[in-house]
């Protein structure tokens, strides 16, 4: 690794103590993050409590553990280096306290298991809405001041549960063992707090606690780390306010940025930016009113902030615009993306279609095309887990989140380990297994795949078991397949030949990019250029903060004669 700045050095070196770090976009605060947790476990020698790093994204974690296996080889002899853990904040919260001991608490007489929302059995478990009953995966929690709060998202709006509603149903699954991420995260509240033991044990394994993109912190995981400091854990957060992109669930920053004002918690800065040129530092000033410093020079190449209008429909032509200009600023296309304030235009600018057949067709279907189109295999796998499941007879609670997830299996299902390979070799596999999406859905598509499941049903019977559900053909009809493939031949060609990734601000936190087309409605901008005191605002602002060195913006053009002066007057430039 290369050297530490002067501000990252005086975070490494700072004393065991509740530090506040507030870094700016770019700043290498996994760099810092990873560095302190190596000279945290030097200081704490052969001491047996441990030290925990955490952060939000498996990408970050993974980042992590990497640098700390490298950095950890210079740990004296003796030192406890394998006395740490690196995992995700819900991560850590589901395997140190929610499934060894979240059961308990529950009420149920099995280990606690997540489910996804696809399980059979959670039919019997919805709430009444103004519109439709809806499924308990979309119960949310909050803790305000320490009062419960449930409510459920209604288009961008939020609407409350009344509590006794809310509780008695999440009463209800609990007993099951069964939990949402949601309620997973409530139930670890309620341990922690019913069970004072449990807390005196947590803390005691984990003195220590850092939180990287500490800015995330929501409602329910602020209440479980206040439990633990009021223990006696030592908890350092670093991250960025201004990256608070979680408002629903109660992660505004807020709780970082006053974090600094308890006593005994030290606050640090880190102000230098690696990451961007210049101009598109300036402009992230403008934005946040902080004053960070550009760290590279500019380079010869294009490069710095733009915005240009767009017509509705014309999605495509504006990105082969983009990408033209890609090799001109020096980035790599599969190192860029294109990204946008919410799901619907993402997928509306993708040109996504809803997926083709009716009831649990539909959910292989929807897998096929997530496999062939998307190359996401792990959600083509969880959609044919949900989706067997669904095939069989009383499956066993539970079947999909043990087959999905890594943990132990409860007793009553031991081959979980076995089972998940043989669904896995399904997803897969076109040929024996879930057939291709550039086959045509009705009559070529639907036969294989009528042929390969019940193959997989007969063998899931003979090796572990599982028993078909009754009249299985009519859960596998046709019914709303096209005489057309899934995904055609040509949209897997042009997908490959693309290359330029089409997502939401949300999943691309955290990221470096070398070019970032930030696609927008006239709101998104008019809310990106007011700044960072919405949730909005502070989209658009980590959108802008993950290029490197090219920033488009792109609003609809019949709002661009009210944007261009704003658009001028916080530094972009108008492309063209």
């Amino acid at each position: 690794m290369s050297a530490l700045t002067p501000e990252q050095q005086a975070v490494v070196d700072a004393p065991m103590v509740p530090l506040c770090v507030i870094a700016c976009a770019g700043s290498g605060k996994t760099k810092t993050a990873v560095q302190r947790l190596v000279q945290m476990r030097r200081k704490l020698g052969n001491a047996r409590g441990r030290v925990a790093l955490l952060s939000f994204s498996n990408v970050a974690v993974d980042t992590f553990r990497k640098a700390y296996d490298v950095l950890a080889r210079d740990l004296p002899a003796g030192v406890g280096r394998d006395r740490v853990e690196i995992d995700t904040l819900d991560g850590f919260i589901t395997s140190t306290i929610l499934r060894p001991h979240g059961h308990r608490t529950m009420g149920a007489s099995q280990a606690a298991y997540l489910v996804t929302g696809g399980e059979t059995f959670l039919g019997g478990f919805t709430f009444k809405t103004p519109t439709y009953p809806m499924p308990i995966t979309e119960l949310n929690v909050a803790l305000i001041e320490g009062k419960e709060c449930f409510y459920y998202r209604r288009n961008d709006d939020l609407e409350l549960v009344a509590n006794g509603v809310a509780r008695d149903l999440i009463g209800r699954l609990g007993k099951t063992g069964a939990y949402t991420h949601d309620l997973g995260r409530y139930w670890a509240y309620r341990a922690l707090k019913e069970r004072p033991e449990l807390l005196t044990v947590v803390v005691r394994r984990y003195p220590h606690i850092l939180i990287d993109e500490a800015q995330d912190i929501g409602t329910v995981h602020q209440a479980i780390l206040q439990l633990l400091i009021d223990a006696g854990a030592c908890v350092t957060l670093i991250g960025d306010p201004n990256q608070g992109i979680y408002d629903f669930a109660g992660a505004d920053g807020k709780f970082l940025s006053e974090y600094h004002q308890r006593p005994g918690v030290l606050p640090y800065s880190l102000t230098r930016n690696f990451r961007s040129v210049p101009q598109i530092v300036s402009l992230a000033n403008v934005l946040s009113g902080r004053d960070d410093v550009a760290e590279r020079a500019a380079p010869a190449t294009l490069h710095g902030a733009f915005f240009t209008g767009y017509k509705r429909g014309q999605h495509a032509q504006l990105i082969t615009a983009f990408q033209g200009v890609l090799a001109i600023a020096g980035a790599d296309a599969k190192r860029s993306a294109v990204l946008c304030r919410g799901r619907g235009l993402a997928e509306e600018v993708r040109g996504d279609v809803a997926p083709a057949g009716q009831g649990t067709v539909k959910v292989f279907a929807a897998a096929a095309v997530l496999r062939d189109h998307k190359k996401d295999f792990r959600s083509a796998f969880q959609r044919v887990a949900i989706g067997v499941a669904a095939l069989l007879d009383k499956p066993p609670h539970g079947l999909v989140s043990y087959v999905t997830q890594p943990g132990t299996p409860p007793a009553r299902l031991p081959e979980a380990r076995a089972l998940r390979r043989v669904i896995w070799a399904f997803t897969r596999d076109p040929k024996a297994g879930l057939p291709s999406a550039s086959l045509t859905a009705d009559t070529q598509w639907h036969p294989q795949f009528v042929a390969n499941i019940k193959s997989l049903l007969d063998k899931l019977q003979t090796k572990f078991g599982l028993t078909p559900a009754a009249n299985i053909g009519l859960k596998l009809k046709k019914t709303g397949l096209p005489n057309a493939a899934l995904s055609s031949s040509k949209d897997l060609a042009d997908d490959e030949a693309a290359l330029l990734r089409v997502d939401t601000v949300h999943q691309a936190k955290g990221e470096s990019l070398d070019a970032v087309l930030y696609m927008t409605l006239k709101d998104h901008a008019e809310e990106l250029l007011a700044g960072v005191g919405t949730e909005v605002g502070r989209i658009g602002y980590v959108a802008s903060t993950r290029a490197r060195n090219l920033l488009w913006v792109a609003v609809p053009k019949n709002a661009l004669k009210d944007l261009r002066p704003l658009f001028v007057g916080k530094g972009f430039q108008e492309v063209g």
